[in-house]
């Protein structure tokens, strides 16, 4: 059993190394982007819709409301880089189905670079949305004392992220992997069903947190009181 797809290198030259990590995360981008684009090169606008469209357009819809519930303001402007990160996880968890696959989210090197995403994502909306000055001033609220904390908060908080999506993902398999071992044929296809519901879970918490995270960035700049005529 390992405790992470690094320990599992498929060649290595010195410092060099390809391991589990790389290759399942290079695969699963490259299957999100194929099946993307065959998903959507032949889509239809009238009642005439195919299977794969209709699921698609439930998929984007429900990715798009949740975003929106979380208070975030045109939530189609997020909705990319947020149903990205939703569905890259996601698929991460639902491919452990396959006999040999490891997920790459067990490596604590994939939730990291994700968790960064999120980080550089934060301030880019934020600037986006009530310009440089606007969210920089936010850190010094409500003094400027606050300017070393509120850097601070933000730094460990993507850490957290990272961290919580790791642990949740390894400590997941590895229950599994102890209980197909004490009872290899009572269980196996409960435990698989449990593993790929925790791992949609860990999809959703990670990115309804990267949509707090960036609606807390985009709302600090109150709307201006109506002045009567």
């Amino acid at each position: 059993m390992h405790l992470s797809p690094d320990e599992i290198i498929f060649w290595q030259d010195g410092f060099l190394k390809l391991n589990a990590t790389i290759v399942f995360t290079w695969a699963l981008m490259l299957v999100l982007v194929v099946g993307s684009l065959l998903v959507t090169r032949k889509l239809s606008r009238d009642l005439s819709r195919s299977r794969w469209q209709n699921l698609l357009e439930i998929l984007v819809t429900g990715i798009e409301k949740q975003i929106a519930e979380v208070g975030l303001r045109d939530a189609r402007t997020y909705l990319g880089f947020l149903g990205t990160l939703f569905l890259f996880v996601a698929a991460a968890s639902l491919a452990t189905i396959i006999p040999g696959y490891e997920p790459p989210t067990g490596s604590l090197s994939t939730t990291t670079a994700l968790a960064l995403c999120v980080l550089v994502a934060v301030p880019f909306f934020g600037i986006a949305d009530q310009g440089l000055g606007g969210y920089l001033k936010s850190y010094m609220e409500p003094t400027v004392m606050m300017l070393p904390f509120n850097i601070i908060s933000e730094v460990s908080r993507t850490l957290a992220l990272a961290v919580r999506l790791f642990g949740n993902m390894m400590s997941g398999t590895m229950i599994i992997a102890i209980l197909l071992t004490i009872t290899p044929f009572l269980f196996p296809i409960l435990m698989t069903a449990l593993g790929l519901l925790t791992g949609m879970v860990q999809a959703y918490i990670f990115s309804i947190l990267a949509a707090v995270y960036i609606a807390a960035a985009t709302r600090t700049r109150k709307p201006k009181p109506a002045t009567n005529p």
